[in-house]
């Protein structure tokens, strides 16, 4: 089936270039690409700004990202929630990262009137400025599957008995309570729900509620349906007046604009960037350094023969650019072993971390000064932009009471997951 084109997208797209098209709006052309291709819904905000470049009068891009909403950045990483939440209209008004590496990112991709603040728990309420939105995807790693299976063996504390990470919840606690935000978007894994056999989810979710705000069921989000990976995560929205929101209003792509991978893997055709890609005879070409040595290919597959027949369901997963790939971890800078690429006549590849951002949902604009180990630890850290962007849309036109805009039955053809 033909994905279904936005006819006011065709249109613009009849007088206008890509080019053209991404510089007005301020996005990237991979982007402007993928809504061509159905690969991604258009955001309203873009539509609002296709129809100006149909009256002749083409918004610049500070004018396409109209803000309409302040929000802070908590546990903020490399910036791709805020990346989301600007596309959404809004304006970060304070951040707080405690990773220099993931701060460093941070700065060389998002100009501040503001610094970073480093540990939370060291900020003091009366010392964020305030804000409509709190957003905030807090440390995952004490309710992952992973890490508590890992914390576990080594006999370590998780879930809120974490402590480091375990009970910065309450920081957030601490500030939605102080500030009042109107608003407020909770992220983390999807085994938040289960952890210590769900005791940990109704702690939070109780504290939400008693802090005064209506807090619709959360709902899980498969970000498979805006990039090429299946990455489910959790969201908890809450606002502080009762103003009608609805997960159930969450424009999801149809199955059939799902993008693969070959849409994110970098083409011959593209301009060379090093180090991710080397010149040959004029094509861009994937640098030989992500392919796996043939030792650590052969002690991949001989590793995950031996857990299969212990039953343990470890193994390294070789996709086709045709697929959708695993989740992207944070430890995939140790051998890629989640997600390879198929190579004709060699091993596998890993992704680099180019191919890591786009299958995050970053623009190619983004800039990666960081090592290697350092971009596939914040990009397998970081959240899918597009999905967050459209989460963020949703809640903007709630901000100030019910939405009176319809929403677009087309786009809610796949189901979100509930939370039993």
């Amino acid at each position: 089936m033909t994905p279904r084109i936005d006819p006011v997208f065709e249109k613009v797209r009849s007088i206008y270039s890509q080019e053209a098209v991404a510089t007005s709006l301020g996005r990237d052309i991979r982007t402007i690409r993928r809504w061509e291709k159905g690969e991604l819904p258009i955001p309203k905000m873009a539509i609002a700004a296709l129809n100006q470049m149909l009256l002749g009068t083409p918004p610049a891009v500070e004018e396409a990202r109209l803000e309409k909403f302040t929000f802070i950045d908590l546990f903020a990483g490399i910036g791709g929630t805020r990346l989301g939440f600007e596309h959404a209209g809004g304006k970060c008004v304070f951040t707080s990262e405690w990773d220099k590496y993931a701060c460093q990112t941070y700065r060389d991709n998002h100009a501040d009137g503001h610094p970073i603040a480093g540990d939370i728990r060291k900020v003091q309420a009366e010392d964020i400025p305030d804000h409509d939105i709190l957003v905030a995807g807090f440390p995952c790693q004490p309710f992952s599957l992973a890490g508590v299976s890992k914390k576990n063996s080594l006999g370590r504390a998780h879930g809120f008995d974490d402590p480091t990470q375990g009970t910065l919840f309450f920081d957030i606690k601490r500030i939605i309570a102080a500030k009042r935000p109107k608003a407020f978007l909770l992220e983390n894994v999807k085994n938040l729900r289960s952890h210590d056999g769900g005791k940990t989810f109704k702690v939070i979710m109780d504290t939400l509620r008693r802090l005064g705000y209506v807090v619709p069921k959360p709902r899980i989000i498969d970000a498979a349906a805006f990039v090429p990976q299946h990455r489910e995560r959790i969201f908890i929205a809450g606002f502080r007046e009762d103003c009608g929101f609805s997960w159930a209003n969450f424009p999801m792509p149809a199955e059939d604009q799902r993008p693969k991978l070959r849409s994110i893997l970098h083409r011959s055709d593209e301009t060379v960037e090093p180090p991710y890609t080397v010149s040959r005879k004029g094509r861009a070409y994937v640098s030989d350094k992500y392919t796996l040595s043939d030792h650590l290919w052969g002690y991949l597959q001989a590793y995950a023969e031996k857990h299969r027949l212990l039953g343990h369901g470890f193994g390294c997963s070789v996709f086709q650019p045709s697929d959708i790939a695993r989740t992207l971890s944070a430890r995939y800078h140790k051998d890629g072993s989640e997600i390879l690429i198929a190579q004709k006549g060699r091993s596998p590849r890993r992704l680099t971390p180019r191919e890591c951002a786009r299958l995050m949902g970053f623009p190619d604009s983004f800039q990666i000064k960081v090592s290697d180990t350092q971009a596939y630890r914040q990009f397998g850290n970081s959240v899918v932009v597009p999905v967050i962007e459209q989460i963020a849309s949703l809640m903007a036109a709630y901000l100030w009471g019910p939405a009176p805009a319809e929403i677009d039955e087309a786009q809610l053809k796949l189901p979100i997951a509930a939370v039993a």
